[in-house]
């Protein structure tokens, strides 16, 4: 960096300068959950499949993976504001791209060129903006801010997106990101200086072999995890060959780590025994969150909330979230019981998941789900970013990009993992409790008949001719045995996800480590890939 020159210019105040950068930043967390903002939407327009919406969103999540240690390179090489028009020219490039197009191949192939561009303005964001965070303090409150937006991405994206998707296309939300990233880069451009912020290096002998490496095994995984379940797993040749592949791939990686003089990742992180420790809790963390998203689903085909009101409810995680930060900040600036507070937060998620088993009904008035939902965001606000400075803490400065490296291919491989375990058991405990209730509705039983005469009562009394009401009410049975089924489901995936929180309280209760180690984020910064 030029230390003649500042990075922004003089004239502009501290304020309008990381609320820039904070703009930008949203921008970029917004488009990550873009594509299944509103899945059943996503999918009628494009005419995929669940699993195809779920894998658009992944192969986003690869190429950011995958890319975040090769693009530091471009970082270092290119003019900080050159960089930066650079990836935004491209990201609205590409989301015009999206914007015109339905064939779902070019959907894949443009989301992983915008999780690519998408790596470059999170890189520039997080440097800009921990470059003016100075004191240890404010780099902790970074952090939780930074990671309280990860947490927040999936209601916030929700909300965006429902009023345009209930009134346009759904292509017009790739037109709204755009109207998103113009003000914020264009305001960001105007003030920055023509300086860099790293420092200046060649851009030669850049990995590429690893690049590529990573990013097919990510691919892999994202493949073999989305539509494992319905190829019936090993059944499958392709399913097959996906996991040998993943398997070549991690092993031909570690080789090439292990040859090299100076390695992309550095696998010596992992003989820091705090490292390991935090990884294991992160990979929990990311498995309990992902049960979160079973809570929308109800709201919306149990309960039958459009999507718009849906995610008004998530307003309430989102409070949660913001209190869970501030409370974590208040901890880690402290530097003491950090073990009581990973607890406390693991505690909160499992009240919460308890709380639904009771909750999930057939009916239930909006209301009663305002206190579990922002207990959940509580929980979850005061473990993410704590955990997140523990793995950095734990290592040394010079082996920080490695450490982000591997945390980033765990979260991505703890996400695919959470969507895997959600679909499975969906499947398994669906097909038991319909099987179940299939069985003991027989026309013997004294209910049954009695259930479709009401069906078919009040479907000719709007009108439906006979014939037509008695097939209707017959469909309409079977579609209360499935809501039923799934609503069964919830409650049974939900009891082990809380019993899951419960072990993982009484694993950090053992680990007294936790509570001595030292927090310390001063001159380390989150990786571009933080999500």
């Amino acid at each position: 960096m030029n230390n003649s020159t500042p990075i922004f210019k003089t004239w502009v105040p501290e304020w309008l300068i990381r609320l820039s950068i904070l703009f930008l930043l949203l921008a970029s967390v917004l488009l990550f959950a873009l594509s299944t903002a509103d899945g059943s939407a996503a999918a009628g327009y494009y005419g995929m499949a669940p699993a195809d919406v779920q894998f658009s969103l992944l192969i986003f999540y690869a190429a950011i993976a995958s890319f975040a240690g090769v693009e530091r390179r471009f970082f270092e090489r290119i003019v900080t504001k050159d960089y930066l028009l650079i990836c935004i020219l491209l990201e609205i490039l590409i989301a015009y791209a999206c914007y015109h197009t339905r064939e779902i191949w070019l959907v894949f192939t443009f989301r992983f060129l915008q999780g690519l561009v998408n790596c470059g303005i999170s890189s520039i964001c997080l440097n800009l903006l921990f470059g003016r965070l100075k004191s240890e303090d404010s780099r902790e409150i970074g952090y939780t801010i930074f990671y309280g937006m990860i947490l927040c991405v999936s209601p916030v994206t929700a909300l965006f997106a429902a009023p345009l998707v209930e009134n346009f296309e759904y292509n017009t939300l790739y037109k709204a990101i755009i109207f998103c990233f113009l003000p914020s880069a264009a305001l960001l451009f105007l003030i920055l200086n023509r300086v860099r912020v790293l420092k200046n290096k060649p851009l030669y002998q850049l990995d590429w072999a690893s690049f590529f490496l990573f990013v097919l095994m990510l691919l892999l995984i994202a493949y073999v995890l989305v539509y494992g379940q319905q190829m019936d797993w090993l059944e499958e040749p392709i399913i097959v060959y996906s996991i040998l592949g993943i398997l070549l791939l991690f092993i031909a990686s570690i080789l090439r780590q292990r040859s090299m003089k100076r390695p992309t990742v550095n696998l010596e992180v992992f003989k820091y025994r705090n490292f390991s420790i935090g990884i294991f809790f992160l990979v929990i963390l990311y498995l309990i969150r992902g049960a979160f998203g079973l809570t929308t689903t109800y709201f919306i085909t149990v309960l039958g909330m459009d999507t718009l009101h849906a995610n008004e409810l998530m307003i309430y995680n989102i409070v949660g979230i913001i209190v869970g930060s501030f409370v974590a900040i208040r901890f880690l600036i402290k530097q003491k019981l950090l073990r009581v507070l990973w607890i406390s937060g693991f505690a909160l998620l499992m009240v919460f998941f308890l709380m639904m088993c009771f909750l999930f009904t057939s009916e239930a008035d909006a209301e009663t789900f305002i206190a579990p939902l922002f207990l959940q965001g509580l929980g979850a606000g005061m473990v993410m970013s704590p955990i997140v400075m523990f793995i950095v803490s734990s290592v040394p400065l010079s082996m920080g990009q490695s450490a982000a490296s591997v945390g980033v291919f765990v979260r991505f491989s703890a996400f695919c993992l959470s969507i895997a375990l959600v679909n499975f058991f969906q499947l398994y405990f669906r097909g038991v409790h319909t099987n179940i209730m299939g069985r003991s509705l027989s026309l013997l039983d004294i209910e049954l008949p009695e259930r479709l005469r009401m069906y078919q009562s009040a479907l000719a009394g709007r009108g439906m001719l006979k014939d037509e009401a008695a097939k209707v009410a017959t469909g309409l049975l079977s579609k209360s045995v499935q809501k039923q089924a799934f609503l069964q489901f919830c409650v049974n995936y939900y009891e082990l996800i809380a019993l899951l929180c419960l072990v993982t309280m009484v694993l950090i209760a053992l680990q007294p480590v936790i509570s001595r180690t030292i927090i310390n984020v001063k001159d380390k910064r989150p990786a571009a890939a933080g999500f």
